[in-house]
């Protein structure tokens, strides 16, 4: 991503920081961090969860909560943001740095449609409603929005991932700012969005002469699209220089950790098997109603009937893209939406049982969501959330909290945290105390939706080696949904590839990834190899 500007003006510094140090009373958050943003140029800052890259950017805009200590200098046009006032910030924020969350759904106001989302900063300059709505209607096409006057009236909820990213990148572009942060701006997206959308914020800079400031964990995205890298581990820079230099010559062992995608390899298939779940012509569609009697006037398909069979200590991958029917699936298997055809689980037809007849079978297929922190309640400690399932098997107290303990230690964690509540841990560990609730009941089959996908990848490797760890003690089957090819293939035998609904193709992964049948495949394949 290079400036087509004259020499000069491209080795211009637009925004410098000289060492920056951040603070709360307990501990340093960041220490002296360095560098020069120059026009049309991407300076990417990379690290894992709590390396300081997102309290950092934050500071550029002067955003930083009150009970947190900063020193050094942030000079954005020869004056310094960290002695701002609010008052003399405000025309800045936004219109000259401009900033894209990691998380639309939670940055994007609900109760909004999305012309007055991205349109409110061109109201508040006094242009007319006419022209807000031609602009906005421009920074949608901009943003590669498939059409775009059709979504003006809609609100995020109604939006896929892939589109909320896009409102939220028009949002940011709306005043034509100097400087873009990108906080993890594809976390949450498939490998084709996310190629999608970095391809359009690289394309947006060097049509529009911005700089951009790209936040990500994922180093191999970075290589792509970044003209220089920062490396950062618990606050500290660990090293800095080139994308090229950072990426064939790394100095520093984090570096080379951060590098390093070697998942492992799936666990080998035990001899003999017993099945565990066998799916007959199993698909989902859901009613669209309408008028003032709310009659069902058709059905939108998710899934379109497909058949799969699970072993014992097996694992199948779902991989396709947002709105590919992947979750859809999921839920009709553990029983939580309703579709059509036969899912036998232990010799049971669940989709022939009611309520009542299904609960005592619950306790054989267990499902782990993508977010923990939702799917935790946050009034629990550790000990209420993971002993929750135990309380209809009327266990004798002494023997539950052994049974909470153990469950603790096949995640690796502490005992202690059982006395913990959710948002006292950090992702990962969230993550693990959902094993534990599922584990705890001992179940044959595991649903795992997602479970990786906000994790930073050390963090992803852990998870990894933990559920091929139980898959071989405990002999579990698990269906894996991910977007993530590398993890896919370090967990699962056999892979299934979903796209508009319909099963692409299904076949075992090492086949798969060496020898895809389908082009989609291909492409999927391909846009995992950054």
């Amino acid at each position: 991503m290079h400036s087509t500007q004259d020499e000069t003006d491209s080795q211009k510094a637009i925004l410098s920081v000289r060492h920056l140090h951040i603070e709360s009373q307990q501990q340093v958050l960041l220490e002296d961090l360095n560098f020069e943003l120059r026009n049309g140029e991407c300076l990417a800052i990379v690290g894992e969860s709590g390396s300081g890259k997102s309290i950092s950017s934050l500071a550029m805009l002067g955003l930083l909560p009150e009970n947190l200590k900063s020193t050094g200098q942030i000079i954005f046009e020869n004056e310094d943001i960290c002695k701002m006032s609010d008052e003399q910030l405000r025309p800045i924020r936004g219109k000259r740095i401009a900033m894209i969350f990691q998380e639309p759904m939670t940055a994007l106001n609900p109760l909004h449609k999305v012309e007055k989302i991205i349109g409110e900063t061109l109201f508040l300059q006094g242009l007319s409603k006419e022209k807000v709505r031609k602009k906005v209607l421009s920074l949608l096409c901009d943003v590669g929005m498939p059409d775009p006057e059709d979504k003006l009236d809609r609100y995020p909820h109604e939006l896929s991932g892939g589109q909320r990213q896009r409102v939220m990148i028009a949002s940011a572009l709306a005043l034509d700012p100097d400087i873009i942060i990108a906080d993890e701006p594809t976390t949450a997206l498939d490998v084709t969005l996310q190629a999608q959308v970095l391809n359009l914020l690289q394309l947006l800079i060097e049509n529009h002469q911005m700089s951009m400031l790209l936040i990500s964990h994922d180093l191999n995205l970075v290589k792509r699209y970044a003209d220089h890298v920062i490396v950062m581990n618990k606050g500290i820079v660990e090293e800095s220089g080139t994308v090229n230099d950072i990426f064939q010559y790394p100095k520093s062992d984090y570096t080379k950790h951060l590098l390093d995608h070697d998942f492992g390899q799936a666990n080998p298939l035990p001899e003999p098997r017993e099945r565990v779940l066998a799916l007959d012509q199993v698909g989902v569609k859901f009613p669209i109603k309408q008028g003032l009697l709310n009659r069902v006037v058709d059905h939108f398909v998710a899934v379109e009937p497909l058949d799969l069979r699970l072993d014992q200590g097996e694992s199948i991958g779902i991989v396709g893209e947002s709105g590919s029917g992947k979750t859809s699936l999921a839920l009709a298997v553990a029983r939580l939406i309703k579709s059509e055809g036969d899912i036998y689980i232990s010799g049971h037809n669940l989709n022939k049982l009611n309520q009542r007849q299904l609960r005592p079978l619950r306790t054989d297929f267990q499902i782990v969501f993508q977010d923990p922190f939702s799917s935790l309640n946050p009034r629990m400690t550790v000990e209420q959330i993971i002993g929750e399932g135990l309380v209809l098997k009327k266990l004798k107290k002494d023997e539950i909290a052994q049974k909470i303990e153990d469950a603790l230690t096949q995640v690796e964690l502490p005992v202690s945290f059982k006395d913990r509540y959710p948002h006292q841990l950090s992702g990962g560990q969230r993550q693990r105390i959902a094993l534990a609730r599922a584990l705890i009941l001992q179940p044959k089959l595991i649903i795992l939706d997602e479970p990786t996908s906000a994790l930073d990848r050390t963090t992803q490797r852990a998870i990894v080696k933990l559920l091929r760890d139980l898959q071989q003690k405990f002999q579990i089957s698990y269906i894996f949904i991910s977007h993530d090819l590398k993890v896919v293939r370090a967990l699962c035998q056999k892979v299934l590839v979903l796209r508009h609904a319909k099963m692409v193709e299904f076949q075992d992964t090492e086949a798969l990834f060496e020898k895809p049948k389908d082009k989609y495949t291909e492409q999927l394949i391909n846009a995992s190899r950054y």
